[in-house]
């Protein structure tokens, strides 16, 4: 290759290269005789090789030394020169470098230059690269171009005005007068760089927004100009007017009518307007549609008309475009809440898309699905969402199963429904993998489903403990049924469910299956802890095993596991020092309130004031007790408030609370049923 060879020869050469070093070699000669021809002065080569350096830049290999040379270049008179310049100075240059300030001036002279196309050089380099410092010193050319006579300096002028208000919010207000009257303006290019100059403008100062709500009636002709003109070859794609300028129009309006009620109505008939005349079987027109869709669910618009949008957005979710679909469900889990009723007439339709190949889909059809639940629709949802969770992908099922669980705490109202979801719950913990899939706060929140519903406790720990014996391989599920066996474990004991088929177990039974899961290595010591509670738990709930559990107990005493160890120890020294308050009869079972030899208890001594507790009489269904409150100060206490608060367990218990509160010189009485 000879050092003096045209751009197209030396992008033919490159792309010849059979590997990358051969092309490494190219560049590197390349950029060595680029940098002899800087060097050499304006010898008319200059422009052509910043072009070729521009190319090396493109495929990555360091371009640097050409940034001088772009400033060189665009202080140029001759508009080939200046072309490359400006190019090479917004590839090359940021606003972070020296050199881009040695470029301030001439771009100041170029703004004034006679020629526009040198005009629209300058302006689309300080739209790019522009600094600060830079747009500070030539704001006030860019507002001067605004009023411009050429259509196609106004129109980067506007663009302009854009990159200054970002780069220096604090000069928006300059640009503020021009940019209405641009409005006026008939070329799309102008309108288009007026909108989203209007735009910048609305969304920095809301001072700003006011005055520019004044422009609604203004907008809305403009567009509906844009819906019902005839064809325009300049201007049309895939039979939409402008579909660019009307979605940039349709979030100015959206900004404009936000909380705003006069607003609003001004532009209600046009959003009508076009969400029934848009043809939404092109790309282009479906982008119109999606943008009225925004705005009419963010200004303040009428039932109908939010109806209308939501409807659109069902036909998205038909479309062929997994895209349009994407952002269709997208915006319904937006609105969901809002105007759920709406959104539920396309339930089938959302559930469909469960079955789409792409995953990002499918999370946002599950994400919308779970949000449609509700307790009219929680059976066929529920099915849906099982036979889901059984094909879905595996970076998708823990969010599908927690989805599952956090539907049925919601709505377990009714016994029958009750029951059925937690056979869901329960199919779920047996099938998903083991424990991997389903989220921390899973077995909890099963668990307060559980409690919640005390009419079905004998009937869940019948069926947790046939999963249990079946199976001990998923974590989740065996951590669920040790905690209902320690809870409800007597319910087990008596063997008598109306709602399943009872199994009859015995006390050693129960014993085996927690042991086992102890013991079995597939256990994490998240699910022995819970097995060792439990059987810390049994010990009040049976009569003739106790010394065997105290026995499993004290083994853990010394494992590794300082959780598993720390319980225990905890465990054991219940065992040795609060031995006496174990329940021994039926009564104990089922009554809270048990007082042990000690017939009076004290309670409670500071500050003059005594309460003492004492068992006046106790039967199989009931327990009365005396609170016996002594005031030993001379002045009288006011505002004494007796409280009692009992366990569920003791719930259908009976209790009769009596107390006496004695003074120095009188004594009360009171008997307070509970």
């Amino acid at each position: 290759m000879t050092p003096s060879v045209r751009l197209q020869e030396m992008i033919r050469v490159i792309r010849s290269a059979r590997t990358q070093g051969e092309e490494r070699g190219i560049i590197q000669r390349e950029c060595a005789d680029i940098r002899s021809q800087f060097r050499q002065g304006d010898n008319g080569e200059r422009s052509h090789s910043l072009a070729k350096l521009l190319y090396v830049h493109m495929l990555g290999y360091p371009a640097h030394f050409g940034q001088m040379e772009c400033v060189r270049l665009i202080a140029s008179p001759r508009y080939s020169e200046k072309r490359i310049g400006y190019l090479g100075a917004m590839m090359l240059l940021d606003e972070n470098q020296d050199a881009s300030l040695l470029i301030t001036n001439s771009i100041k002279n170029d703004l004034s230059h006679s020629s526009q196309y040198v005009q629209s050089l300058a302006l689309c380099t300080l739209a790019c690269m522009g600094s600060a410092e830079m747009c500070r010193d030539l704001a006030p050319e860019i507002e001067r171009l605004l009023r411009a006579s050429h259509s196609y300096i106004k129109k980067k002028a506007t663009l302009c005005a854009v990159h200054i208000i970002r780069k220096v919010p604090e000069l928006a207000e300059l640009f503020t007068p021009s940019a209405r009257t641009l409005l006026s303006e008939k070329n799309h290019g102008v309108l288009h760089g007026a909108v989203v100059l209007i735009t910048e403008l609305c969304e920095r100062n809301p001072d700003t927004l006011v005055q520019f709500r004044k422009a609604v009636p203004e907008l809305v002709q403009i567009m509906k100009g844009l819906v019902t003109s005839s064809y325009s070859p300049e201007h049309n794609v895939a039979g939409i007017s402008d579909p660019f300028l009307q979605v940039r129009i349709l979030r100015l309006l959206r900004i404009l009518g936000h909380n705003n009620d006069t607003a609003s109505d001004a532009m209600n008939d046009l959003l009508a307007q076009v969400a029934t005349n848009t043809d939404s079987s092109k790309t282009a027109g479906s982008a119109v549609l999606y943008e009225t869709v925004l705005t009419i669910m963010d200004i303040n618009s009428e039932s109908g008309l939010r109806v209308l949008a939501v409807n659109i957005l069902g036909r998205f979710l038909l479309n062929n475009d997994r895209n349009i679909r994407y952002i269709s469900m997208t915006s319904l889990q937006k609105i969901v809440q809002t105007d759920h009723n709406a959104v539920q007439r396309h339930r089938g339709t959302i559930v469909d898309c469960l079955k789409d190949q792409d995953t990002s889909v499918k999370r946002r059809a599950l994400e919308l699905s779970l949000a449609l639940v509700s307790a009219v629709n929680i059976r066929s949802m529920m099915k849906e969402l099982l036979i889901f969770l059984s094909v879905c992908p595996p970076e998708l099922r823990s969010q599908t199963a927690s989805g599952i669980f956090n539907a049925a705490e919601r709505y377990h109202q009714s016994f029958v429904l009750h029951i059925y979801l937690l056979d869901i719950l329960g199919t779920i913990l047996t099938n998903i993998s083991a424990g991997g899939d389903v989220r921390d706060e899973t077995v909890p929140n099963l668990i307060q489903l559980i409690t919640t519903a005390s009419e079905l406790h004998c009937y869940t720990v019948h069926k947790l403990y046939r999963a249990l014996i079946k199976d001990i391989a998923q974590q989740s599920l065996v951590q669920v049924a040790c905690w209902c066996i320690g809870e409800y474990g007597d319910l087990l004991l008596k063997g008598e469910c109306e709602e399943i088929e009872p199994v009859q177990v015995t006390e050693d039974d129960i014993l085996d299956a927690l042991e086992t899961v102890l013991q079995s290595h597939m256990s994490s010591p998240a699910t022995r802890g819970f097995a060792l509670t439990a059987t810390m738990k049994l010990s009040t709930r049976i009569t003739d095993n106790v010394d065997r559990i105290r026995s499993i107990v004290s083994i853990y005493g010394s494992c590794i596991d300082l959780e598993l160890q720390q319980r225990a120890v905890e465990y054991n020294a219940l065992f040795k020092k609060y031995d006496h308050m174990r329940y021994r009869s039926e009564m104990q079972k089922h009554c809270c309130v048990y007082v042990h030899v000690v017939p009076t208890v004290s309670v409670y001594e500071k500050n003059g004031l005594s309460l003492k507790i004492q068992c006046d009489k106790q039967t199989e269904t009931e327990v009365t007790v005396t609170l016996i409150a002594s005031n030993s100060t001379q002045n009288d206490i006011t505002n004494f408030t007796l409280q009692a608060a009992v366990p569920k367990v003791c719930n259908h218990s009976i209790f009769k609370l009596g107390s006496v509160f004695a003074h120095t010189n009188s004594r009360y009485s009171f008997q307070q049923p509970y």
